[in-house]
C-alpha cells in the first residue's frame, strides 16, 4: 500500500470509530439499549429484526461497532505491514484494535447481563480511548516529515510543559467518566439552572445533586487547565505551528463543550432538544480528548528531540523511523 492509501485507511477508520461512538451515545440517550432484548449479536433472536425505532437505533450501533472492529483490524495489519518503520502509527493502530474489542465486549455484556452505573460509565470511557487512538492514527499518518537542512535547530518543548499536557489529557478522561456516571445514574436533573446549581454556588451535596455538582466543578477546572495549555502552546511555541494549532483546537472544543453542557441543563424536560444537546456534548468532549491525546504524544516526542533527533549542537541526525536524512519538525 502507498502512503496515500494508508492515510485514507487511517481517516476512514477514524470516521467509522466516530459513528460507533456517536451511535453508542444515541443508544444511551434514547434508552434503546435493550430494544433487541438480551440477545447478542442477534436482535430479538433474528439477524434482521422487526422494525421499531428503538431496535433500529440499537442494531445500527451494533453494525457500526462491528465495522469499527473490522476497520481497526485492517488498519493494524496494513500499518504493521507497510509502515512498520513508523512505530507510533503501529502503536495507535494496536490501541484502536484493543479498545474496540474491549468496548465491544463490554457492550455485549451490558445487553446479556445488567451492569452497574460505574461499569457502564467505563464502557463510554473505553469507547473514547478507541476513538482517540483512531484519531491519533489518522493525524499521525497525515503528518509529513520534511527534509532536514544542515545545521537547522530542532524545536523542542520543556519537560514541564510536556508533563502538564499529559496531566491535562489524563484529567480530561476523569471528567468524561464523571459525566458518563451522571448519565448512567440518571442524575442530570440534580442541578437546575446554570452556572448556579439550584440557585446556589455550593448547593446541598446529596444524591444526584452532589454527583452533578462534582462534574461541574471538574469541568470548570478542565477549562482553566485547557485554556492555560492553549495559551502556552500558542504564545510560547511560535516555532511549532502544529502545536499551536492543537492548542487552539483544544481551547475551542473545551469552550464549546462548556456551552453544550449549559444547553443540556437548559433543555431538561424537552426531550428532542435535550438529545441533540447531549449528543453535541459527547461529540465535543470526544474531540477534545482526542486532541489532547495527540498533543500529549507530540510534546512527548518534542521533549525528547534533543536526545533522539539532534546532536549536542542541536543539528538533526535522523527521525528515529529509519530515515536518517529526515527529521520531523512538527
Amino acid at each position: 500500500m502507498t502512503a496515500k492509501q494508508l492515510k485514507w485507511l487511517g481517516g476512514f477508520t477514524c470516521l467509522v470509530m466516530f459513528f460507533a461512538l456517536l451511535g453508542g451515545a444515541v443508544v444511551s440517550k434514547t434508552g434503546s439499549g435493550l430494544e433487541c432484548g438480551q440477545d447478542w449479536p442477534l436482535c430479538n433472536g433474528k439477524l434482521v429484526p422487526a422494525y421499531t425505532i428503538g431496535s433500529l437505533i440499537e442494531y445500527t450501533h451494533r453494525l457500526f461497532s462491528g465495522l469499527a472492529g473490522l476497520m481497526s483490524l485492517a488498519s493494524m495489519w496494513a500499518f504493521w505491514r507497510y509502515a512498520r518503520e513508523r512505530r507510533d502509527l503501529t502503536v495507535y493502530a494496536l490501541l484502536t484494535l484493543v479498545f474496540v474489542i474491549v468496548q465491544g465486549a463490554m457492550g455485549a455484556l451490558a445487553v446479556i447481563h445488567s451492569q452497574s452505573a460505574p461499569v457502564m460509565a467505563l464502557h463510554l470511557g473505553f469507547s473514547l480511548i478507541a476513538f482517540a487512538s483512531s484519531l491519533m492514527l489518522a493525524l499521525g499518518a497525515r503528518r509529513q516529515i520534511p527534509e532536514a537542512s544542515s545545521g537547522r535547530l530542532v524545536p523542542s518543548v520543556s519537560k514541564a510543559f510536556r508533563n502538564f499536557t499529559w496531566f491535562t489529557a489524563l484529567y480530561s478522561y476523569i471528567v468524561v467518566y464523571l459525566g458518563a456516571y451522571v448519565s448512567h445514574t440518571d442524575s442530570q436533573g440534580g442541578c437546575s439552572g446554570w452556572p448556579l446549581c439550584n440557585g446556589a454556588w455550593i448547593p446541598e451535596l446529596s444524591g444526584g445533586v452532589g454527583i452533578v455538582f462534582m462534574h461541574r466543578v471538574a469541568a470548570a477546572l478542565l477549562f482553566i487547565m485547557t485554556a492555560l495549555l492553549g495559551h502556552i502552546a500558542f504564545w510560547k511555541h511560535k516555532e511549532l505551528p502544529e502545536l499551536r494549532a492543537l492548542g487552539i483546537a483544544a481551547v475551542l472544543l473545551c469552550l464549546l463543550q462548556v456551552f453544550s453542557g449549559a444547553a443540556v441543563v437548559s433543555s431538561l424536560g424537552n426531550d428532542q432538544v435535550y438529545i441533540f444537546a447531549a449528543l453535541a456534548h459527547i461529540v465535543l468532549i470526544s474531540g477534545l480528548f482526542g486532541v489532547l491525546c495527540y498533543m500529549s504524544v507530540r510534546v512527548g516526542q518534542l521533549s525528547n528531540r534533543r536526545r533522539n533527533g539532534a546532536d549536542a549542537a542541536g543539528r538533526p541526525v535522523g527521525d528515529g523511523f529509519g530515515q536518517q536524512n529526515k527529521v520531523d519538525m512538527g
